[in-house]
C-alpha cells in the first residue's frame, strides 16, 4: 500500500479538492466522480458527499493508496 502525507493549508480540504491535490485524480471534477463511485474512504468507511470536510487525523484511500492527513505548520 502506498502512503502520502498530506499537510492541511488551513482547518480543512473538501475530498474531491484532496484528491486532487494529493495526485490521485487530474481534476475537482474527476474526484467528484471517484466519491460518486464509491471508490474512496475516509477512516475505512465509504464517503459518499463530494465535498466533505477532511480535518487533520483523518485518513482517505483509494484503492491501495492512503493519504494521511496531517495539520499544517499554521501562520
Amino acid at each position: 500500500m502506498q502512503h502520502i502525507d498530506f499537510e492541511l493549508e488551513g482547518d480543512f480540504v473538501e475530498l474531491n479538492q484532496l484528491l486532487k491535490l494529493a495526485g490521485l485524480c487530474d481534476s475537482g471534477g474527476a474526484g467528484k466522480a471517484l466519491v460518486a463511485s464509491g471508490a474512496v474512504r475516509v477512516d475505512g468507511a465509504v464517503e459518499s458527499r463530494k465535498t466533505a470536510k477532511i480535518r487533520a487525523g483523518q485518513i482517505v484511500a483509494l484503492g491501495d493508496v492512503e493519504v494521511r492527513v496531517h495539520a499544517g505548520a499554521g501562520p
